[in-house]
Order: structure tokens, then C-alpha cells, then sequence
């Protein structure tokens, strides 16, 4: 799961970085109100990467999708990527659980044969 959700935010960490940049030209909102935003975003996407087998790191990784799509209220064109990189990290988190399982089941067999 971890491999899965990592690549998951480190997209979402260019794509915040782009979102911030056209923030920029196109709202009335100061440049540092942008990247103190966007900035903080990324820095969370990247730290995120380490947290995923933590407590807590699944669900924080939610917040950052929740916060993604509700950028779209800035940068109309993130009410979209905000759902798909969302569904981007459902997939993830499902199919990484059971990438995790399958991987458990077969080491145990392995142990087991021999």
C-alpha cells in the first residue's frame, strides 16, 4: 500500500505546485497568501510519503484529498483533478490492502513449504 500512496502524493505534490502558480495569476490573492498555502500542501504530500504506516497517516492523506477538491474554489480546473487524484488514492489505499494481504498470504505459504 505504501508504494501505491507514495507515488499518489508525490503527483499531487507537482500538481499542487502548478495549482499554486496559476493561483497566482489568477486570483487577487497575495503571493505569499498562495505559496503559504500551496507550499504547506506540498510539504504535507511529501511528509505524508513517510507517514502511511503510521497511525493516522490513511486519514490525514484524506484530508489533503478533501482540501485538494476544495481548492477548486480558487482554481475552478482542481474541483477536478481533486476527484480524480481522490480517486487515484481510493484505489490506492484498496488495492494496496490487498497488494499487502495477497503478500502476507504467499510469505506464509512459503513458510510453511518449506
Amino acid at each position: 500500500m505504501r508504494m501505491l500512496c507514495a507515488s499518489t502524493l508525490i503527483g499531487e505534490f507537482f500538481v499542487i505546485g502548478f495549482a499554486g502558480l496559476v493561483a497566482m495569476q489568477m486570483t487577487d490573492l497575495p503571493t505569499g497568501t498562495v505559496w503559504a498555502v500551496s507550499g504547506t500542501a506540498m510539504a504535507l504530500s511529501v511528509l505524508l510519503c513517510g507517514m502511511l504506516t503510521r497511525p493516522g497517516g490513511v486519514q490525514l492523506g484524506w484530508l489533503l484529498q478533501i482540501g485538494l477538491v476544495l481548492s477548486g474554489f480558487i482554481v475552478p480546473m482542481m474541483f477536478i483533478l481533486g476527484v480524480v487524484f481522490g480517486g487515484l488514492w481510493w484505489a490506492s489505499v484498496h488495492f494496496g490492502r490487498k497488494i499487502d494481504e495477497a503478500k502476507a498470504r504467499f510469505a506464509a505459504q512459503a513458510a510453511e513449504a518449506a
